[in-house]
């Protein structure tokens, strides 16, 4: 019976942690069918008020309605990421049509839509901050983007298009999450010639695993193929696995070549129902940057200002291989990780597997946890008794310097089939002030693919590893010292060029002697990193920059010319993809590989037209740390400022408004520049 089901009431446990012990999958969808059910009752006596439309008994309503339906989905979606088998798969396929109906039912309400259009024609603001005066506008905006002015077919158009969107970016999802895992190197004793002994431990326990004894086997995730890219001596192996990663979903069963065509072309055309030239357009509407030229400005500048740099890097690495194998070397793209590796530690002695001994994962963590307490008085108390949705993640109550408690912190690290590739934080439930003034504090969770221990070492991370966790603990830190009134405005619902600002901020720590040095320990010996080996750390990080940077700017490139499209696209996709990337690609396209039919990032997780926030985050969040290194790496002044204006204000106020108040003024690449190495001034 629906009154039994575990979703249907607010938990009863310490905190509202998730009662992952009592969920099953049949719970999900009649909980999510009463949720939109009480969520429609809600919605109808918000339209159907007799009152003249008010702030409070409209906008603010419309915020806090739906609360069944909000836990329900907290959890959902989460899992289908981070723990999701063939049942809670197909369920979401089923449950997703639904709830965009729902949801498009809401903002295409015409009479909600006239309270909400009377609310914000007729609002005074006298008596009313600036939280409430967002949360007007975000309401406001949120109907007009969703096709609330829209009249007669157009309406019914636009109903028909969301719901295929909502399908077509969850068939793309499906198939990214079910093909990576059919991909498998298996390895032999022959094959093993330059592999480090993390990797070659890794390999034989990921074989054990199968079944298999005297074999290795190497996978996709970035624990598995980023060693063996960068320390393979086998140059075959290295380019066969390289194609298998660049060619997935691109043929068979979870090909996503025409699926992509068909979001971007039905994208399309609800810009244009939309009155808007190209998607980009429509969608820029509600980030910092606003237009596509404002883009593509940003992503220009960074191109001329690095490619040249980049350009000479190649040269010399090029170099670099032919003196070291003693004959001309042309750089493939499965050469590039293993050649600037062995450059890199040849300039500074510095390479991944002399650092992985003093990175062991509960180091690590104590590590972030300790620079959460000593910039914001953070505390991390395990909680053992909170149920958990997998035996390995761990949960950990969080409280300030007053003891008060602050959220719930949920550590999911290590890759399994059930989980997507890369790195993410999402919340089980965000943080809000409810209808009678109780602060509810956010369930937050951290979901990553670190190296797994194995059964003769614990989990040892790469430098890579480690910024990883600092900069996924970013966004949760966003989230978990949010002190904002409303739920749709708190923690990370900021725009999508700002969310990455808190993130990226905390990589910079990495290369910090004095973050290192506070938790840093051979996992054996227990003594910290030599003084010399972090001197070459530092050193070298500004090793590769302009390669990277110019990477990630391919990538936003690729973003925006699929969104920028004009006229319905039915061509190659790989055609498409190397003419978007032609002026910043390194190496000449490889035949059958392409990134696109695996870019879930913007194909189905949320920054489509919004790629190259990365890279806008990243200009501001590089000149908000020199305000740090000026003051103090962990000024607790500088760090009480940062949290007044950026970690605990979410979206309450324009994100530029906030950092200049925190900075005093309008952010430059100036600050970037410097930190990669491009400018000395």
């Amino acid at each position: 019976m629906i009154e039994n089901n575990i979703f249907i009431k607010p938990f009863r446990t310490m905190g509202g942690a998730v009662p992952f012990d009592r969920i099953t999958t049949a719970d999900y969808a009649p909980a999510i069918r009463e949720g939109i059910k009480e969520h429609d009752a809600e919605v109808k006596a918000i339209a159907d008020n007799e009152a003249e439309a008010t702030f409070e008994n409209t906008i603010v309503a419309l915020d806090r309605a739906g609360a069944t339906l909000n836990r329900v989905l907290g959890v959902f979606y989460p899992m289908l990421s981070a723990n999701a088998d063939d049942a809670l798969l197909a369920l979401s396929e089923r449950m997703a049509p639904v709830l965009s109906e729902h949801f498009n039912s809401i903002t295409l309400n015409e009479q909600l839509w006239q309270r909400v259009k009377h609310v914000h024609d007729s609002f005074d603001a006298t008596g009313y901050d600036a939280e409430d005066q967002m949360l007007l506008r975000e309401t406001y905006d949120g109907f007009v983007r969703s096709g609330a002015n829209l009249q007669g077919a157009d309406r019914d158009r636009y109903r028909q298009l969301s719901k295929r969107l909502t399908e077509l970016t969850l068939k793309f999802d499906q198939n990214a999450l079910k093909e990576t895992p059919r991909y498998e190197l298996w390895l032999t004793e022959k094959d093993l010639d330059g592999l480090p002994e993390s990797a070659l431990d890794s390999y034989k326990q990921a074989a054990k695993d199968k079944g298999r004894e005297n074999e290795w086997l190497v996978a996709l995730h970035a624990p598995s193929y980023i060693p063996f890219m960068k320390y393979s001596d086998r140059r075959d192996l290295r380019e066969k696995l390289y194609k298998m990663y660049n060619r997935q979903c691109t043929e068979g069963e979870y090909c996503n070549l025409d699926v992509l065509r068909d979001i971007a072309n039905t994208r399309l055309d609800v810009a244009r129902l939309m009155g808007c030239k190209t998607y980009a357009d429509y969608k820029l509407q509600h980030t910092m940057a606003q237009t596509p030229a404002n883009v593509y400005n940003m992503l220009n500048r960074l191109r001329d200002a690095y490619l040249p740099v980049e350009r000479s890097e190649m040269e010399r690495l090029t170099a670099f291989a032919t003196k070291l194998e003693g004959k001309p070397v042309q750089i493939m793209p499965w050469d590039y990780s293993y050649y600037s590796n062995k450059e890199k530690d040849s300039m500074f002695e510095i390479n991944d597997e002399l650092l992985r001994p003093y990175f062991e994962l509960g180091a690590v963590t104590n590590g972030v946890f300790g620079f959460a307490k000593r910039m914001y008085g953070l505390r991390f108390t395990p909680n053992h008794d909170a149920q958990v949705f997998h035996p390995e993640v761990e949960v950990y109550d969080v409280t300030d310097e007053d003891g008060r408690a602050v959220g719930m912190l949920y550590l999911d690290f290590f890759p399994r089939t059930t989980k997507q590739s890369g790195a993410w934080m999402t919340s089980f439930r965000e943080q809000y002030i409810d209808e009678y003034g109780n602060d509810v504090r956010p369930l937050v969770t951290l979901t990553m693919n670190f190296t797994r221990p194995t059964d003769t070492k614990p989990s040892l991370l790469t430098v890579r590893e480690v910024e990883t966790f600092m900069h996924e603990f970013g966004h949760a830190l966003h989230q978990l010292l949010s002190r904002c009134k409303y739920q749709s405005l708190s923690g990370t619902n900021v725009y999508r060029d700002f969310v990455e600002v808190p993130s990226q901020f905390n990589e910079n720590y990495v290369y910090e002697r004095e973050f290192l040095d506070s938790f840093a320990r051979h996992y054996q010996t227990g003594e910290p990193v030599p003084q010399e080996l972090i001197d070459r750390l530092i050193a070298s990080s500004q090793y590769g920059a302009a390669y990277a940077c110019v990477r990630q700017l391919g990538f936003g490139f690729i973003d925006m010319t699929w969104h920028s499209i004009t006229a319905p696209y039915e061509g190659s996709a790989f055609e498409f993809e190397h003419d978007a990337v032609k002026d910043v690609q390194a190496f000449e396209p490889v035949e059958g590989c392409i990134m696109s039919p695996q870019f879930t990032h913007i194909f189905s997780g949320g920054y489509a037209a919004g790629y190259y926030g990365y890279k806008w985050a990243e200009v501001i969040e590089c000149d908000a740390f020199d305000k740090f290194k000026q003051d103090g790496i962990f000024n607790r002044d500088t760090a009480r400022q940062w949290v007044e204006n950026i970690l605990s204000r979410g979206g309450t106020e324009a994100p530029m408004t906030l950092y200049k108040r925190f900075r005093g003024s309008d952010p430059g690449i100036e600050a970037m520049m410097r930190r990669d190495g491009i400018i000395n001034k």
